[in-house]
């Protein structure tokens, strides 16, 4: 199974940066503004592949299998019906983007890049390696810690219409389903400057559209695999918010850089013996550091509450959306309480 962080998109904030340049450099605006129409240029039309008679077979499957699943999602789960995975594009590369995040040596908080549009998100995301491999020597240079992590797809926000990649096609169908939901879920509703809310309302939405999408099909079996996984991300998360407790407060005390240092490596150490990280680190490729943390943190850390929300409209999505877009209205703070309240009140009852 594709690591958690892997497996979902990126919001790349990539509509914002194309519509205006603003404060970013001109050499990171080219590569994005490229680098996106590279990949739209080789989108072809998934009904023109699928009666391509030199389209593979193996392919010709998976582009009908994702056909089956954009219409469930417009269908069932209420999200966009519009031409976003209506059409194929061969990268010829392992990943969509690759994204850096970033925080201080004694911050469990990302250090943000800003963009107009879109506003601040919590890493920066490049084309190519290499570039994204420069920026994050640069950051590295300030004494932060970095992560690095390639990942298969990201969004435009409704922008454009985003496509399949063959970065993704060929998962295995719960995957595929699970990135199409999360991808589909962030054209409803988009929050400035807050990466963790647009994330974790993501994330509850394509779990529980991957549920509802073997249920409706009697596959028993398939959703038991489903919900066993599920139970290994909790896991992960878990242990994951643990270990920034406590480096938060080692951070937040007085004692010296030196100190901090120490306990820090500590916390790193047992957290990195814990198998469920450990596998978690060693398929993200990246040292377990604050910035590891942080990429985690983004897609996990609200969720509870988004469950919650969920939970409260008796499963009815199409409610729950509109809770998230009133929600979504609020200032920072205020939406930031609102969404402690309901996680404080989450049920202690496992979907």
């Amino acid at each position: 199974m594709q690591d958690s962080s892997m497996r979902r998109s990126s919001a790349l904030a990539l509509a914002g940066v194309l519509l205006l340049a603003g404060c970013e450099s001109a050499s990171y605006y080219a590569q994005v503004v490229g680098g996106h129409l590279e990949l739209m240029r080789r989108a072809r039309p998934v009904d023109a592949l699928l009666a391509d008679g030199q389209t593979p077979q193996a392919l010709r499957e998976q582009l009908a299998l994702a056909q089956r699943l954009r219409d469930f999602a417009s269908r069932e789960l209420g999200l966009p019906d519009n031409g976003s995975y209506r059409r194929f594009a061969d990268l010829s590369r392992s990943y969509a983007v690759w994204n850096v995040f970033a925080a201080e040596e004694f911050s469990v908080d990302a250090v943000l890049s800003c963009f107009p549009v879109a506003g601040c998100v919590a890493y920066r995301g490049f084309f190519d390696r290499a570039d994204a491999e420069r920026h994050a020597a640069r950051l590295r240079a300030r004494q932060l810690d970095v992560a690095v992590l390639g990942v298969p797809a990201y969004s435009t926000l409704g922008a454009f219409d985003d496509p399949l990649l063959s970065t993704f096609i060929a998962w295995p169908e719960a995957e595929l389903a699970r990135l199409l939901f999360h991808e589909l879920a962030h054209q409803v509703v988009y929050v400035k400057d807050d990466s963790t809310f647009n994330e974790s309302f993501a994330v509850v939405v394509e779990r529980e559209g991957v549920r509802r999408w073997f249920s409706a099909n009697g596959r028993e079996a398939d959703l038991d695999r489903y919900r066993t996984a599920r139970q290994t991300e909790r896991q992960l998360a878990q242990a994951i918010e643990a270990a920034r407790t406590r480096l938060r407060a080692i951070y937040a005390g007085g004692e010296t850089p030196q100190t901090k240092r120490m306990r820090k490596r500590a916390v790193f150490e047992e957290l990195a013996a814990d198998p469920v990280f450990k596998r978690y680190a060693e398929r993200t490729g990246a040292a377990a550091n604050n910035a590891l943390l942080v990429s985690y943190a983004t897609y996990s850390q609200r969720v509870r509450a988004f469950e919650r929300m969920l939970e409260l409209r008796a499963g009815d999505l199409r409610g729950f959306y509109d809770d998230v877009r009133a929600l979504a209205a609020l200032d920072g703070p205020a939406r930031q309480r609102r969404l402690d309240a309901y996680e404080s009140a989450m049920s202690t009852t496992l979907r």
